[in-house]
């Protein structure tokens, strides 16, 4: 290798290296990138009704806060009213079922007490573990300030990019060589058209989602029905985990009324939640995002280990833009001409060979040469 080459490596080395210590902030801005995406397509609805830019996107803006706060109001109040008859029902439940747990005792033959589970000694074990939580209170509450920030510091970037989308995509675009602008052009075009189509299909599988949890749960009497289901709903934008996730509060709230609706609402979540992963998400992504099950797997894992739950969050927007890189520019740009120029210098090579090939044979021909020298004569 000469020394250019040397620098250019140690050059992409580098650049490899920063990216790599600047990834949280790349994934933060990609996150402003994915909700401007979102607030520009609705802010070009109400420009096609004859709104002026500037006023569709104060309506957009408008529209995003009024729902996170509607989020939060149909949510906060209802869970902080049944946890907190949840944290003095739970020690009434465990006493209530110590004291059935000893009356069991007394019928049963001598042999089988000492199987029988003390609730006290149970207690006791968890003890350290419930004092190592308690004691990581502190590192709860200035992560949650780190998450704050962060999510101030999305929303700023949102807005910039919202005020004028189209230049800071000439920015970017300037980072590539001239001749291949218009092509980057291209491809940005088309990750916009599949974070749409993605932003669609998420948020038609959320709705249904939300809806279904809403119904299910009324039917069964559990409390905080809606507010269960608008964060089934929500907590559905995280594929293969959010539908777990969202089943805790559930049953801890079915436990306030009854032990057997804890069994129901975890039956009427997996039912739910197999509805969702064969019919509605296949259905819907099949027609906006094309991605294999098992590629959005793999893609979630990757992005957990490197990024943290943001990644977890961002998993299929992150996964739908480099599956178009990748198709665009590493298999058509790269992969495909490196082909087709290996088979053009091939053939290249044979058809200049050919002519040189007969010349050599006619002159060089011992028959041919007598036979034209007979017919000379």
């Amino acid at each position: 290798m000469n020394l250019g080459q040397w620098i250019g490596l140690i050059a992409i080395v580098l650049s490899l290296y920063i990216l790599w210590q600047i990834r949280e902030v790349l994934l933060l801005m990609f996150a402003a990138v994915v909700l401007a995406t979102t607030l520009n397509r609705l802010a070009k609805r109400f420009q096609r009704s004859g709104m002026t830019r500037g006023f569709a996107v104060l309506l957009s803006v408008a529209i995003f806060f009024a729902g996170i706060a509607g989020f939060f109001w149909l949510i906060v109040p209802p869970f902080a009213q049944q946890f907190q008859e949840l944290t003095y029902r739970v020690p009434q439940g465990f006493e209530r079922f110590n004291n059935w747990l000893d009356a069991l005792r007394t019928r049963i033959p001598n042999q089988l007490v000492p199987y029988v589970p003390d609730i006290n000694s149970l207690i006791q074990q968890a003890q350290p573990i419930i004092n190592r939580a308690l004691g990581n209170s502190f590192a709860f509450v200035s992560g949650s300030l780190e998450v704050l920030l962060k999510v101030l510091l999305v929303l700023v970037l949102t807005g910039m990019i919202l005020a004028d989308p189209i230049a800071y995509r000439k920015v970017f675009v300037r980072l590539f060589p001239s001749f291949y602008r218009r092509r980057v052009e291209g491809i940005l075009n088309q990750c916009e058209v599949s974070l749409e189509g993605w932003i669609t299909g998420a948020f038609i599988a959320m709705s249904v989602v939300a809806l279904m949890s809403v119904v299910g749960l009324s039917v069964l009497g559990v409390k905080a029905a809606l507010a269960l289901g608008i964060l089934a709903g929500f907590l559905n934008l995280i594929p293969n985990l959010g539908p777990t996730l969202s089943v805790v509060p559930a049953m801890a709230i079915a436990l306030l009324d009854n032990p057997w609706k804890v069994v129901a609402v975890l039956i009427l979540y997996l039912i739910i939640q197999q509805v969702e992963s064969n019919f509605i998400t296949p259905i819907v992504m099949a027609h906006q995002v094309s991605l294999l099950p098992a590629v959005t797997l793999i893609a979630q894992l990757f992005f957990v280990t490197f990024f943290g739950f943001l990644g977890l969050f961002l998993a299929l927007p992150l996964t739908v833009v480099a599956k178009i890189w990748m198709q665009e520019v590493l298999i058509k740009d790269v992969l495909d001409q490196w082909g087709n120029n290996h088979q053009k210098d091939t053939e290249l090579v044979i058809v200049s060979e050919a002519p040189i090939s007969d010349e050599f044979t006619k002159v060089n021909d011992p028959w041919e040469t007598e036979s034209s020298a007979n017919d000379d004569k």
